[in-house]
């Protein structure tokens, strides 16, 4: 399920894709209700797509 820039999907508005590999797609995304940058992931054929947030600030270790 490929999301594309300004899409949203419940809380979240897509930003930019940032990777991809066997099982599924990494997507930044805002986070509206925290006001914060997360990463999405979408495996592939997920009736409900799974989302694993991750702070941005923490990841770039700031």
């Amino acid at each position: 399920m490929p999301l594309i820039p300004g899409a949203t999907l419940g809380p979240y508005t897509v930003i930019a894709k940032t990777g991809e590999g066997g099982i599924g797609e990494v997507d930044q995304a805002r986070d509206a209700e925290f006001d914060r940058d997360v990463e999405l992931k979408v495996l592939p054929g997920a009736i409900t797509p799974i989302v694993v947030m991750l702070n941005w600030q923490s990841l770039l270790g700031s």
